[in-house]
């Protein structure tokens, strides 16, 4: 029944390899990633607080075979859609059906100085390093600051902000916290008064807040902004400018600068059967905002990836559509999580509300974890 080509195994790539096999048992599918292991995003935050390793919420991609699912470990280094075809590490692979989920990258090296002055939390190599610095610090600024948007898992970095004031805390640390955006409000996907209920936790949990803060530059202790306000540190958690793999660019996929743009409710890319689907894409949404870049919502697309393939390979049309729905996780401290649920694509603009803080919220952000891990993986 031929074969899928999948491009990227995070949780968008996992999720369409794991339901295709699920519903079209007969098929082929092929999933290539240049890492061994997926990894729950959140966990990077509990090793930088140093509360868990990231190695509790990692699982090996090879697990995978269990499932029908062969797994290439390679780098893309280039991808011909029109034949839904990719070069990977030398070798040409094909698929009747090519399945996009490269993710996002982080480029520190787009803001002067940041690369040199800060540590990339959304790197899992430079987590570790991240956590001892912070966990060495017995006084000081720590500023968490996001320098570009759009980014990966926006409530990340603010509930970076709070566990680690409460790490400080609890070991006694007199450090000031401080996390800034460029943005004109924390998660202005929430509207302004859903961002005041955030802000409002940020102060109750001792972290200053600085929106529209753009940052030109990074020298030794400062960031500087634009217009020359400055915010000054000890130590620099840094989200840095996120963009599209450049091998999506040179693949005409996406433009300079931009992302892959896809039809929203089917994540088709323009191109007889080659879909997009995750942190890679763009989805413009009805109120000009685009769809946030989170694992949640690339694990929806990809189950409706997956269903319209299978619809195709049984020669019927394909009408699974993805609706945009999905709910992100921020721990708010006191053992206790709020959640951003949205119905994003929904008719005449996106539907978002903001729940909790709650203890129960934050033993449902567990409860998805192990739940996730086991459907995909065999075990929790």
């Amino acid at each position: 029944m031929g074969r899928t080509l999948i491009l990227g195994g995070g949780f968008g790539g996992v999720s369409t390899a794991v339901e295709l096999r699920r519903i079209a048992p007969e098929h082929a599918v092929l999933l290539v990633d240049r890492g061994t292991h997926f990894m729950m995003g959140f966990r990077k935050n509990d090793e930088v607080v140093g509360r868990a390793p990231m190695a509790e919420g990692r699982r090996p991609l090879a697990a995978l075979a269990a499932k029908g699912v062969e797994v290439v470990r390679g780098s893309v280094t280039r991808i011909d859609p029109a034949a839904r075809a990719a070069e990977v590490d030398g070798r040409t692979l094909e698929g009747d059906e090519l399945v996009v989920a490269l993710g996002a990258e982080t480029v520190p090296g787009a803001v002067p100085g940041l690369a040199q002055h800060g540590l990339n939390v959304y790197d899992p190599a430079v987590v570790p390093f991240a956590a001892d610095a912070l966990a060495s610090l017995a006084s000081g600024r720590v500023a968490i600051g996001i320098f570009g948007a759009p980014y990966t898992c926006p409530p990340a970095p603010y509930e970076l902000a709070i566990l680690a004031r409460g790490a400080a805390a609890a070991r006694g640390a007199d450090l000031e916290f401080v996390a800034f955006t460029p943005q004109p409000m924390s998660l202005p996907v929430l509207g302004r008064a859903g961002c005041d209920i955030v802000e409002a936790r940020l102060a109750l949990k001792g972290v200053s807040f600085r929106p529209k803060a753009v940052a030109e530059r990074v020298e030794a202790g400062r960031v500087v902004l634009a217009g020359g306000e400055e915010i000054g540190f000890d130590l620099l958690l840094a989200v840095p400018p996120h963009r599209t793999p450049r091998v999506l660019v040179d693949a005409g996929l996406a433009e300079e600068g931009g992302w892959v743009t896809v039809n929203g409710a089917t994540l088709e890319t323009g191109v007889d059967g080659v879909w997009a689907l995750g942190d890679c894409t763009a989805v413009p949404l009805a109120n000009g905002q685009q769809l946030p870049k989170a694992g949640v919502l690339a694990a929806n697309e990809g189950a409706v990836v997956a269903r319209r393939i299978a619809a195709r390979l049984a020669g019927e049309p394909p009408t699974a559509e993805f609706d945009g729905e999905g709910a992100c996780f921020l721990e708010a401290g006191d053992g206790q999580a709020m959640v951003v649920h949205g119905r994003f694509l929904a008719e005449g603009g996106p539907q978002v509300e903001l729940q909790g803080p709650s203890e129960d919220l934050l033993a449902e952000k567990f409860r998805f974890e192990r739940e996730t891990l086991g459907d995909w993986f065999g075990f929790t």
